[in-house]
């Protein structure tokens, strides 16, 4: 398990964005070869997904040979809802990049059978592989995608009852109303993010302070979902100073000294322009035997 930890928001979403950036590129992704990533929504992400628009918009990355499978999307809300998890995925992210429509998959929470929806969205992923990299968010509870307290870690995708603490939380982008605040949503398992090749979680400011204390120092526990993915071979944490709050001093100093290491998996930082030059220049070559 790695902890990462930058000092400002905007550091750790580009960090954050700097490595899908590299894991994408190195996987060499093409027509017979997809990467599939997993998707958060919420605040948290926004940053990441700037930069991600960034590096597009330069030249340095594309999303033409990536699919997408997001975490989860509210019941019953319809899908042109400004606060649907497809409008804000559509509006925040895949607009503005060169990703294929028909390569994200977001669930349905308008199906007529839900939990057949669900069953569909566990299939899709499957069938595509399985997820390369989840990107995943929490709650102040230390929840992952809709996995609240008391969820199986081992669950898969499913139907699940919104917890009073989400929905207050959320009531934020529902003009403060809880009446307008879903309180089911479809969501992937703990188990369905466990299956990843490798997760990546984002946790900033100090509301999610007690939240990464209990995922990086304390048992694994299902009241506090996060802390499921300290038994993922391969979980990184992302997080700012704000975040730290709760973690004793010697956890911190420990995972500060290992930057100089982790730094190493975003610098140097890949671009598909250095790649399309290598090509470029290897087919100038002349032959030789």
């Amino acid at each position: 398990m790695k902890l990462i930890i930058l000092e400002h928001y905007s550091q750790a979403s580009e960090w954050a964005a700097k490595y899908i950036r590299n894991r994408i590129i190195q996987f060499n992704p093409g027509p017979d070869k997809y990467f599939t990533l997993g998707l958060p929504t919420g605040s948290t992400p926004l940053g990441c997904y700037q930069k991600l628009i960034e590096y597009y918009k330069n030249g340095d990355l594309s999303f033409q040979y990536v699919k997408t499978f997001n975490m989860d999307e509210y019941v019953g809300l319809p899908r042109d809802h400004p606060e649907s998890y497809h409008s804000f995925m559509w509006n925040n992210f895949f607009k503005h990049i060169d990703i294929h429509p028909e390569n994200t998959h977001i669930l349905d929470g308008n199906a007529a059978d839900l939990q057949a929806e669900c069953d569909a969205f566990e299939e899709k992923i499957q069938a595509a592989g399985g997820i390369e990299l989840f990107v995943g968010g929490i709650g102040p509870d230390g929840h992952i995608a809709f996995n609240e307290p008391g969820s199986s870690l081992v669950s898969r995708t499913r139907v699940k009852t919104l917890a009073m603490d989400t929905i207050l939380a959320n009531a934020r982008f529902f003009d403060g109303d809880l009446a307008k605040v879903p309180t089911m949503a479809l969501t992937v398992g703990v188990g369905t993010v466990m299956d990843a090749k490798e997760v990546m979680i984002l946790i900033t400011g100090a509301h999610k302070a007690f939240a990464l204390y209990k995922a990086i120092e304390e048992g694994v526990n299902h009241m506090w979902t996060v802390s499921a993915f300290q038994q993922h071979p391969r979980t990184v944490f992302v997080c700012d100073e704000d975040a730290t709050l709760e973690l004793k001093v010697k956890t911190v100093k420990y995972f500060k000294g290992l930057m100089l290491v982790h730094n190493k998996l975003v610098d140097p930082l890949y671009s598909i322009k250095e790649k399309e030059i290598q090509k470029s220049q290897s087919a100038k070559k002349p032959y030789s035997d």
